[in-house]
């Protein structure tokens, strides 16, 4: 950009300016209180609300499905469509961080710390549920068919596949490029100066950090208030404690608590560490199904489920469910995920940026796109297709199961191997490794916004977010149940998508500005 330098010292400037000196910490006054503060109105309405909220909730997770949907799902195909074309074009040479700069961390730990920030939890979530759900009833098919079954995986790769991955590529490139390569603070708000320049210090700034951070808090903890419900559901499998709020508010309390212990031990001890942990955890349980399950039935399934979501790619990206007679299924489930994703696409994107100094753009394109979604293709398949052949071909039950109760299905579907308990269990610390490392990843990533871009943050005030986080996550399971999550997500990411359209603009002019000052170095 022509005017980068004095952009880096007017920001600096700033930055300076924002610093609290009473309560000595690195704090952005308007958006640090103003995001707390809101977040907080949010969990007193639901308290003083009572019974009444979950009612609420689902009057607006309706109006907001029924009529913003679309815009949804353009956002989403803008944003993958924009991260193509820079993969492919010249500016992918560029470098973050400049052209001497090397990576921090090797690929396996890259990706390790990608994908159990991206999707974990979800995936044990819905790694069993949802092609089950789709294949017993979706609007494309006949239910319990074969065709419902080619259908269903479908269905699971389009939630699952390079469109969420295209939101976290998108933001976290904007966040490292400007912040390692250009030198500015690590804030959402720095993203936007090609477009808005100087405006970005005002009120229209620290309104975008503001939404960030609302909305990266209630994505986390709608991940969260998931992941703990299965480990409640598991210990109810297991050992017949009861499924119950309370039970999962405890159990949020102590995980928590663990992922304190992570805060302390920063990114390398903790986060690195954990993710590293965890990966080979889940690979373990991966390998486990598939080669004792029904291995070929996979293995064919892996290939022909990635040939019918190519094939029908577009189809089913710009699918808006217009002609279909119902026309409520996709708000339940699309427009539920995009919602989710653009909702969680501020903590993952800002923690990708993070941990990916020293990758040329192209190498970042592709690895974030392609390696944890073809990841999530096999992950699903394995779990998806081993469901369905289970219900089709076996004993059957799985889609009661999942139809009864969700986070339950995991372990039913375990019962189907040997060694269940054994299986049982290494699931429920999968789940709680995700579950640390995405409320010690998201405590990061929402202090280094509050805090005015500041990537290295006082411990303590990651330990607010951390709590904070909890404390949401219990308020909403207590306040409305899995309405309240749904409604959590798709409130926040509805105004987010906004941010995310206009983003893609934003980050494609400030590349080309950049190369013109300075060339492809």
């Amino acid at each position: 950009m022509a005017d980068e330098k004095a952009f880096q010292i007017e920001t600096a400037k700033t930055i300076k300016n924002l610093d609290n000196k009473i309560f000595k910490y690195d704090i952005q006054p308007w958006v640090f209180f103003g995001g707390a503060g809101l977040i907080l109105a949010g969990v007193l309405f639901t308290i003083i609300a009572g019974e009444s909220a979950e009612q609420l909730f689902s009057s607006i997770k309706n109006w907001i499905a029924n009529y913003t949907g679309w815009f949804m799902v353009l956002t989403m195909n803008v944003v993958l469509a924009t991260c193509i074309g820079i993969l492919v074009s010249p500016l992918g040479r560029l470098r973050i961080g400049g052209p001497d700069a090397e990576p921090e961390f090797g690929y396996m730990s890259w990706f390790a710390m990608l994908f159990s920030a991206g999707m974990g939890i979800g995936l044990l979530f819905y790694g069993v549920a949802e092609p089950m759900f789709h294949y017993v009833a979706n609007p494309l098919s006949e239910p319990g068919t074969v065709e419902s079954a080619k259908v269903a995986m479908q269905l699971t790769f389009l939630h699952w596949g390079f469109h969420p991955w295209g939101i976290y590529a998108l933001i976290g490139l904007g966040l490292a490029f400007f912040g390692f390569t250009v030198g500015l603070p690590l804030s959402i708000r720095n993203v936007f100066y090609p477009l808005l320049k100087e405006r970005i210090y005002g009120g229209l700034g620290n309104a975008i950090d503001i939404l960030a951070t609302i909305s990266c808090l209630y994505g986390v903890a709608t991940s969260l208030a998931f992941g703990v419900q299965q480990v409640n559901a598991g210990m109810t499998h297991l050992f017949g404690i009861p499924q119950a709020a309370w039970v999962q508010v405890i159990l949020i309390a102590c995980i928590t608590a663990l992922a304190t212990w992570s805060v302390v031990r920063g990114l390398d001890g903790g986060i690195k560490l954990l993710s590293n942990i965890n990966i080979g955890l889940a690979l373990l349980l991966m390998l486990f199904v598939l080669f004792l399950g029904p291995t070929l039935y996979v293995m064919n399934g892996l290939v022909e489920n990635m040939g019918n979501y190519f094939q029908n790619f577009f189809d089913l990206a710009f699918w808006n469910e217009t002609y279909t007679d119902e026309g409520n299924w996709q708000n339940g489930w699309t427009i539920f995920y995009w919602a989710w994703w653009i909702a969680w696409s501020p903590f993952v994107g800002m923690f990708i940026a993070r941990v990916s100094y020293g990758r040329s753009i192209r190498e970042y394109l592709a690895c974030v796109l392609v390696v944890p979604t073809l990841v999530t293709f096999v992950w699903m398949t394995i779990f998806g297709n081993s469901a369905i052949y289970i219900e089709r071909y076996m004993s059957g039950g799985m889609a009661k199961a999942v139809q009864t109760n969700i986070p339950v299905s995991l372990f039913v579907f375990l019962e189907s191997f040997p060694l269940s308990w054994m299986t049982s269990i290494l699931a429920m610390i999968v789940v709680i490794f995700f579950f640390v490392t995405s409320s010690d990843s998201g405590s990061m990533v929402i202090d280094i916004i509050t805090a005015g871009g500041n990537p290295d943050p006082p411990t303590p005030q990651r330990l607010f977010w951390a709590i904070l986080e909890g404390v949401v996550a219990a308020i909403l399971l207590l306040g409305g149940g899995m309405v309240a999550l749904q409604t959590a997500a798709i409130s926040t990411g509805l105004p987010f998508a906004v941010i995310m359209f206009v983003m893609c603009f934003a980050v494609v002019k400030g590349l080309i500005d950049h190369v013109k000052e300075h060339g492809y170095e």
